[in-house]
């Protein structure tokens, strides 16, 4: 017998909208693009990568503000909080989730940093994490 995948909670500031989603992440990393620093407010975004069908919208489906293309890659924030839950990418597949978002820990943890060619300049790395100059490939 086969144990299920734990679901994580996550939601927004606000608590209008919240998710679950499976514990059991592809791969997390901490993007240091311009759009993920303007999203977030923040020098990096630390996200977790899982399949989109993994994750699933439990509360507040009709505050949920998109920006991008709903039918393939955007952001969802919370329509009144505003905050970033999960981005939409790789053609609509993958689900990039807001690590600050998760209210329960997952188990997986940053591997790297990301897009460090466009990290703000203010901003120094200190850990001993690898840094890729964009979206490592497989």
């Amino acid at each position: 017998m086969f144990d299920a995948i734990p679901a994580l909670t996550g939601k927004c500031m606000c608590g209008t909208v919240e998710y679950a989603v499976d514990d059991s992440f592809n791969y997390a990393m901490n993007c240091h693009c311009s759009n993920c620093r303007r999203t977030t407010g923040s020098a990096f975004k630390p996200f977790a990568g899982i399949e989109r069908d993994k994750l699933r919208l439990v509360k507040g489906e009709k505050n949920l503000l998109i920006h991008g293309d709903r039918n393939e890659a955007h952001d969802v924030h919370c329509g009144t909080c505003g905050s970033l839950l999960y981005s939409v990418v790789r053609e609509g597949a993958y689900a990039h989730v807001a690590m600050g978002t998760l209210v329960d820990a997952p188990s997986i943890r940053p591997a790297g940093h990301i897009f460090v060619g466009s990290k703000a300049p203010w901003y120094e790395i200190t850990d001993d994490l690898p840094q890729y100059w964009e979206f490592p490939e497989d």
